[in-house]
């Protein structure tokens, strides 16, 4: 990977680390989700505008269905991760999420792919393995409820972030559809699809406004960001290089969960973070 396009992917981990810790200050489900994506349209028109002026991108049928199939997975996306932070701590939850990614996306590549991974990058998934073990902690408080079902919204989000970062790969490399296009499109379409349960829902969405605007505001303008900047390493950088780069946001999450929320147990948490991340950077050789 070349300087450029490393420095890309790390700051967009910090950036990425940050809007989460806003989504866990708010949880608000799918009025918050409507207005993350409506503002987000609304702060990055202008980019767009410039970006159809400048650059005229072929907008033809298959970048249109590269746009409404990642729109789709990056709403389920995000609503089940605000499901997750209702149900469990940022420091378990989010390194959860980014660790289990990569991992389920190596496991399809040798299941579905054929793929034969290296014994380095068999070793990752050793780490990976045993970073979410100790993140969970005891066994026994998996039958908890509510640890329970943050770990399984924590792995679904895991194979979301698998699933989206596959196929925006392809929009970006394959079918060279503009980072800034795509993810506005993404916001675009995702915010026609919410206004109807926006306006069944207006009374929450306005609460929601009135008490995490600050939160809402963060979110929209980090957001497409953080991802605005891996979708551009990745035209022309392989996702096994992005992706371990990436999943420093992991040690970032962690840290920031200790910081601001006050939760428990933070140096297993923080031990288990790091594991994770040793595990992801193995699996770039893979």
């Amino acid at each position: 990977m070349n300087s450029f396009a490393f420095t890309l992917v790390l700051v967009a981990a910090f950036v990425h680390a940050a809007w989460n810790l806003l989504t866990k200050r708010a949880v608000g489900g799918i009025a918050f989700a409507f207005l993350i994506n409506a503002l987000s349209t609304l702060i990055y028109t202008p980019f767009t505008i410039g970006v159809l002026l400048l650059k005229h991108p072929n907008i033809n049928f298959i970048a249109l269905l590269m746009i409404v199939g990642s729109a789709l997975l990056h709403i389920a996306y995000f609503l089940v991760l605000q499901r997750g932070y209702s149900w469990g701590d940022f420091s378990m939850v989010y390194p959860l999420a980014r660790g289990t990614g990569p991992l389920l996306s190596t496991i399809a590549a040798i299941v579905i792919l054929g793929e034969r991974p290296t014994p380095i990058a068999l070793l990752g998934i050793l780490f990976i393995g045993v970073g979410v073990f100790i993140l969970i902690g005891d066994p026994r408080k998996f039958w908890h409820n509510n640890a329970r079902t943050a770990v399984i919204y924590g792995v679904l989000t895991g194979m979301l972030i698998a699933a989206y970062t596959l196929w925006d790969k392809y929009a970006v490399s394959q079918f060279q559809v503009s980072a800034i296009l795509l993810n506005y499109g993404c916001d675009l379409f995702e915010t026609l699809l919410l206004i109807p349960f926006a306006l069944y829902q207006r009374d929450q969405v306005r609460l929601e406004w009135n008490t995490h605007k600050f939160e809402a505001l963060g979110v929209a303008l980090l957001s497409p960001l953080a991802y605005i900047l891996v979708l551009t390493a990745m035209v022309f950088t392989p996702v096994s290089h992005v992706a371990p780069i990436r999943e420093l946001s992991i040690l970032v999450g962690a840290t920031l969960g200790a910081r601001f929320f006050s939760e428990r147990e933070v140096m297993r948490r923080l031990f288990a973070s790091v594991v994770m991340v040793l595990g992801v950077i193995l699996l770039a050789f893979n």
